[in-house]
C-alpha cells in the first residue's frame, strides 16, 4: 500500500472542502436568483394578466425558440428570445400558469428573464462572478535551513514563479531560461534534500537540472533525442536516444541504448528499441562498450526489445535469437555474421547414455534442425552436430533432458482355468460282425457287448417263460448296450513372465488351430460328356487366449496398465466338413497400481452345452422307443478363467 505524504493529503482535503463549499454557495445563489426572478414576474403579472393564465402544452423535441413563441401566442405575451439559445425541450404542462412555466425554464436551463416594460427578454444566464479577476495563487514552498530540505506543493504553476519562490525561501539561486518562462509544473514533495527535490521536480515535468560550479541551479529543456529514465542505480538520469542516420528513422523505428559501468569495470547495457535495425543496435552497443567486432555479412532486419543491465554477450545472444545471425569471440574480436559461414560454425559430438538415437532424433523439433547438419553413428550411439553455436546449444540441452534411463517393467501373468465337464452316453447298437465276443463293463458304467450265443440263450429263456418262440439270430449278430456318465474337473495353471520397456506393449498369446475341409466342384461343359473337377481346400480356425499389457510408469513408482484380453475357444463337435463353432470374450481396462501390486481379472466364465444323437429315422424320435433305436451323447461344461497380473519396475 502506497502512503500519501502528509502535505499532499492536506492539500487534497483542502480541495475537497473547497469543492463542497463552492457547491453549497452556488446552490444558495441559484435559489436566491430564482426567488428574485419569481417576485419580479409576479409584480409584472398585475399589468400583464397573460402571465397568470393557465396553459396546456404537450411538446416533444421542440426548440426553445418555437416553444416560447407558442407560449406567447397562447397567452398574449410579448417575448423576445436570444437567437443563441438553440436547445430542445420535452415537457407536458397541464393547467399551469405561464409565470410558473417561465420560472421552471429559467431554473431548469439556467436562463435569465429581464422585463422591459411589458416585454420579457430571455437569454442565457451569465454569473457576474465570472468577470471578477482571478486571484494570484501563492506558490507553496517551504525550506528548512538546518536540514537543507525543501517541500513543494505545486499544481500547474509557472516554472518562473516556482523558481522565484524557491530562491526567496532558500536563498539559493534557481535560474529558468527564456524558453521555459511559460512552462507549467506540478509536483508534491515533502521534506526532501534540496538537490534531490529540484532533481525530482525536473524529472516529473520532463526537464533536466544542471548545477554549475558556482552553485547555480539551471533548469533546461530536453534536447532532441534525450529522454529521462531510471538507471540501474535506481536514480533519475538523462540519456541520449540513439537515432541512426538512415534505415530505422525512415521506417519510424527508434532505439535508446545506455551503458552503466559497475564497480569492477564491467559494463552493462540497457536498451529500449522499437522497430530498430539490427545493424544499428550492434554498432551502438559496440561503440558504447568499447568492444571490437567484425562483420562477415550485412545484418538485415529490424526488431523491438527492452533489456536492462545485461552484458555485451547476453545482449548479442538476445539480439540474434530467432535470426540467421550469430557471433563468436576470437582473440578479443567478436565475429558476427550468418550462421552458415565458415568461422562461425561449430561441431559438437553428443554421445547418448540411455536412449537410442532413433527415438531422440524424432523428438528434436524440425525448426531446430534447419541449418544444422546431424550425422548418426549407430555403432557408438552418437550424434555429430554441425552448425551455429546457439542452435547446437539448444539441441544439446534438449538431448540431455530426454537422455534418461527408460525403466523396464516385468509383467507376471498368472492364468488359472477351471474346467467342469459332465458327459452322458446312452444307446443300443446292433449289427453283424465276424469277430465280436461277448463282454464289457457293468460298473461303474454299462458298456457291454452281447454276442449271438448270448442273445440266442436269452431268447430261448424268454420263449420258455412266455411260450413265445422268437427264433435264433445269425451266428455273427451282436448288440452293444451303453449307459455311461463321466465328469471331469480340470485346473490348468500357467505363469508366463514378460518384460517390456516403459510405454511399449507386451503381448501374451496361447491357443490352438483346427482345420475344416471345403470341397469345390467345377463343371467343364463339353459337347459329348461334361467333366467334373473336385478341389479340396483346408481352412484354419484359431481359438486363442491373448493378453496385451501396456505399462506406463509415473514419477512416484506407480504403473498405469492398459490391459486388453481376448479369449476365444472351440465349443461342441462340428458336423462333417463344417467349421468348428467358437465362443469369444473381449474386454479392455485401464488400471493404476503400485509396483509389485497384484491385480485380479476374474469372472470370465463360459458355459458349453452339446448333444449328439444317431439312430433309425423316425423311430429314433419316438418317446421311449428312441432309447432303443438310437445312440446319444450329451455334454455339459463350464470354464472359468481367472487372470492375475503383477507389474514390477526394473531400473
Amino acid at each position: 500500500m502506497i502512503k500519501m505524504p502528509m502535505a499532499q493529503r492536506y492539500l487534497h482535503l483542502q480541495l475537497l472542502l473547497f469543492c463542497l463549499l463552492f457547491s453549497l454557495v452556488v446552490n444558495a445563489q441559484q435559489a436566491d436568483r430564482i426567488a428574485l426572478l419569481q417576485q419580479r414576474l409576479e409584480k409584472l403579472a398585475t399589468s400583464v394578466p397573460g402571465l397568470n393564465d393557465p396553459v396546456q402544452l404537450s411538446i416533444s423535441s421542440v426548440s426553445i425558440q418555437d416553444f416560447l413563441n407558442a407560449l406567447s401566442r397562447s397567452n398574449g405575451l410579448s417575448i423576445s428570445v436570444d437567437p443563441k439559445l438553440n436547445f430542445k425541450v420535452n415537457n407536458n404542462f397541464n393547467n399551469v400558469s405561464a409565470l410558473n412555466i417561465l420560472v421552471f425554464l429559467a431554473k431548469q436551463h439556467n436562463l435569465e428573464i429581464t422585463p422591459v416594460g411589458s416585454i420579457l427578454q430571455i437569454s442565457a444566464y451569465v454569473d457576474p462572478a465570472s468577470f471578477r479577476p482571478v486571484p494570484v495563487r501563492e506558490i507553496s514552498a517551504r525550506y528548512q535551513q538546518l536540514s537543507n530540505t525543501l517541500s513543494l506543493e505545486l499544481s500547474n504553476d509557472t516554472l518562473t514563479a516556482v523558481a522565484r519562490r524557491i530562491t526567496q525561501v532558500s536563498g539559493k539561486n534557481v535560474v529558468v531560461p527564456v524558453s521555459l518562462q511559460s512552462k507549467r509544473v506540478t509536483a508534491y514533495i515533502n521534506n526532501a534534500p534540496f538537490d534531490e527535490a529540484l532533481e525530482k521536480l525536473a524529472f516529473a515535468n520532463e526537464l533536466k537540472l544542471q548545477k554549475t560550479s558556482d552553485n547555480f541551479y539551471l533548469f533546461q529543456p530536453l534536447e532532441d533525442g534525450e529522454q529521462l529514465y531510471i538507471n540501474g542505480d535506481r536514480n533519475t538520469a538523462v540519456r541520449k536516444a540513439y537515432k541512426p542516420a538512415g534505415g530505422a528513422a525512415a521506417t519510424g523505428g527508434h532505439a535508446g541504448i545506455n551503458v552503466r559501468t559497475m564497480a569492477g569495470g564491467q559494463k552493462l547495457i540497457s536498451a529500449d528499441a522499437t522497430g530498430a535495425l539490427i545493424l544499428d543496435l550492434v554498432k551502438s552497443a559496440s561503440l558504447e562498450t568499447g568492444k571490437n567486432y567484425f562483420l562477415y555479412s550485412e545484418l538485415k532486419g529490424t526488431l523491438s526489445m527492452h533489456v536492462s543491465d545485461v552484458t555485451y554477450e547476453s545482449f548479442l545472444t538476445a539480439l540474434f535469437k530467432g535470426t540467421e545471425y550469430t557471433y563468436t569471440l576470437d582473440n578479443g574480436i567478436y565475429l558476427i555474421g550468418e550462421r552458415k559461414l565458415e568461422g562461425l560454425r561449430v561441431n559438437k559430438v553428443i554421445q547418448l547414455q540411455n536412449r537410442a538415437i532413433d527415438t531422440v532424433l524424432a523428438m528434436i523439433p524440425n525448426e531446430w534442425k534447419k541449418g544444422v547438419e546431424i550425422k548418426e553413428f549407430r555403432e557408438q550411439n552418437t550424434l555429430l552436430l554441425s552448425g551455429s553455436r546457439p542452435q547446437i546449444a539448444e539441441i544439446e540441452s534438449l538431448v540431455k533432458q530426454i537422455d534418461l534411463l527408460v525403466p523396464m517393467v516385468l509383467i507376471e501373468v498368472t492364468l488359472l482355468d477351471i474346467r467342469k465337464t459332465r458327459t452322458t452316453s446312452t444307446g443300443l447298437k446292433a449289427g453283424i460282425s465276424d469277430s465280436v465276443k461277448t463282454g464289457g463293463t457293468i460298473l461303474p458304467g454299462i458298456d457291454y457287448t452281447f454276442g449271438s450265443r448270448s442273445i440266442n440263450d436269452f431268447l430261448n429263456k424268454v420263449g420258455k417263460i412266455t411260450s413265445t418262440n422268437l427264433g435264433p439270430v445269425t451266428p455273427n449278430f451282436y448288440a452293444t448296450l451303453t449307459a455311461l456318465e463321466s465328469s471331469d474337473n480340470v485346473e490348468v495353471r500357467s505363469v508366463p513372465k514378460l518384460s517390456t520397456l516403459n510405454g511399449h506393449p507386451a503381448l501374451f498369446s496361447i491357443g490352438e488351430k483346427r482345420y475344416y475341409e471345403i470341397r469345390t466342384q467345377n463343371v467343364i461343359p463339353s459337347v459329348t460328356n461334361s467333366t467334373n473337377i473336385f478341389t479340396n481346400q483346408f481352412k484354419e480356425v484359431e481359438a486363442n487366449l491373448e493378453i496385451g499389457v501396456t505399462p506406463i510408469v509415473s514419477g512416484d513408482d506407480q504403473v498405469t496398465l492398459k490391459i486388453k484380453v481376448d479369449i476365444s475357444s472351440f465349443i461342441g463337435i462340428p458336423s462333417n466338413n463344417a467349421p468348428p463353432p467358437t465362443s469369444n470374450s473381449k474386454f479392455e481396462s485401464i488400471l493404476r497400481v503400485h509396483t509389485d501390486d497384484m491385480i485380479v481379472l476374474g469372472g470370465i466364465e463360459r458355459n458349453e452345452n452339446s448333444e449328439n444323437a444317431s439312430g433309425i429315422p423316425f423311430l429314433s424320435r419316438i418317446p421311449v422307443l428312441k432309447y432303443l433305436f438310437s445312440s446319444r451323447n450329451k455334454t455339459k461344461g463350464k470354464v472359468v478363467t481367472v487372470v492375475f497380473i503383477k507389474p514390477t519396475i526394473i531400473r
